[in-house]
């Protein structure tokens, strides 16, 4: 998804601003082969659009990591500008710290030979946790953990507090945020809306099916939902709206997967694109359900002016785990209510 939006980030400013297209797109890809597949799918469509993509394997050994950052050292400081996917990502982190991201003021032009600054492309709901925390000037840590802790988080933290640093808007820094989210960006930082100009001018429209189809979570696998209320939410949903398909986020288990498809009959679809390429290619169903994620603000954008309908379900604070942050809920709670263009759903029942 980081990656889509670079696409969709890069469409706007060669627009807007005539770039000259000297983008250079670097991916970090994790071991999980499902990531690692749609990443190379995407990285394909980026080639396509005259993007240059290198493919680093910085989780590839022992001295994958030294390498990537030998390689990059100097890519990174020659950079006019600085385009970030996910802020949270220890490894970016570490890469934007070595970065020469000063040197612009806010508004105006790059200083010479200085960058433009760091824009942050949506990363979906974390977009929204990472502008809040920018804003408090907290530490960077994903809504759905609690902060960490040990030695190792103690010895990388001056790299994350330098990282944070060069997210933050200064008389020489200009930062940016791209993002279809819902945001209120802190003073000095510019908020670009992301409408997915891209996508919908590349795919579609798509045929409908007429049914409905279900997108499913990682709630479950962050330990954020409790499986067996998950799998009862699922099946009251399928039998409530007749659901035929289920979209599989791309890190959810294959044990929970077989258990939703042998429980309701649901086609288990495990996309190769994100779910916004794939709606808009489709075909799709006429309604589409959700949990509370990032597509509930993304695919209207994406099937605007489809006939698509767009439908969130709460969850519901018993379907909770004991380990889930203090944060979950309001959090969870805001993606549904901020979502717009969206039909709102009460927590599914227990199925019967």
């Amino acid at each position: 998804m980081q990656l889509l939006n670079v696409l969709e980030w890069a469409h706007t400013v060669r627009g807007a601003e005539e770039e000259d297209g000297g983008l250079t797109v670097v991916v970090l890809p994790p071991r999980e082969a499902m990531t690692r597949g749609q990443l190379r799918r995407m990285a394909e469509l980026a080639r396509d659009e005259g993007i240059a993509v290198r493919w680093e394997e910085a989780r590839g050994g022992a001295g994958a990591p030294l390498r990537t950052v030998a390689s990059l050292l100097g890519p990174l400081r020659r950079a006019a500008r600085i385009v970030v996917g996910d802020p949270f990502s220890r490894y970016v982190q570490l890469l934007l710290s070595l970065a020469r991201t000063e040197g612009a003021v806010p508004g105006g032009p790059a200083a010479p030979g200085g960058p433009r600054g760091v824009v942050v492309v949506d990363d979906g709901t974390a977009t929204m946790e990472f502008v809040t925390q920018l804003a408090r000037g907290e530490r960077l840590v994903r809504w759905h953990r609690k902060g960490a802790q040990g030695a190792r988080a103690a010895l990388f933290a001056p790299v994350s507090a330098s990282a944070r640093r060069r997210m933050t808007p200064s008389a020489r820094q200009r930062v940016e945020v791209f993002s279809s989210m819902p945001v209120e960006a802190p003073e000095h930082v510019s908020v670009t809306r992301n409408d997915f100009a891209w996508t919908r001018a590349r795919f579609g429209p798509p045929a409908l099916t007429g049914g409905t189809d279900l997108v499913g979570t990682s709630l479950v696998e962050t330990g954020v939902v409790d499986p067996e209320r998950y799998l009862e939410a699922v099946a009251s949903l399928t039998r409530e709206h007749g659901a035929t398909r289920y979209f599989a986020h791309r890190r959810e288990s294959a044990e929970k997967l077989h258990r939703i498809a042998a429980g309701t009959g649901l086609e288990i679809v495990r996309p190769d694109l994100p779910l916004e390429l794939v709606a808009r290619r489709g075909p799709i169903g006429r309604t589409i359900v959700s949990f509370p994620s990032t597509v509930v603000h993304t695919l209207p954008l994406a099937l605007a002016g489809t006939g698509v309908t767009v439908a969130v379900c709460d969850v519901d604070p018993a379907w909770l785990t004991e380990g889930a942050s203090p944060r979950a809920r309001g959090f969870l709670s805001g993606v549904t209510g901020t979502a717009r263009g969206v039909r709102r759903l009460p927590s599914a029942p227990p199925a019967s």
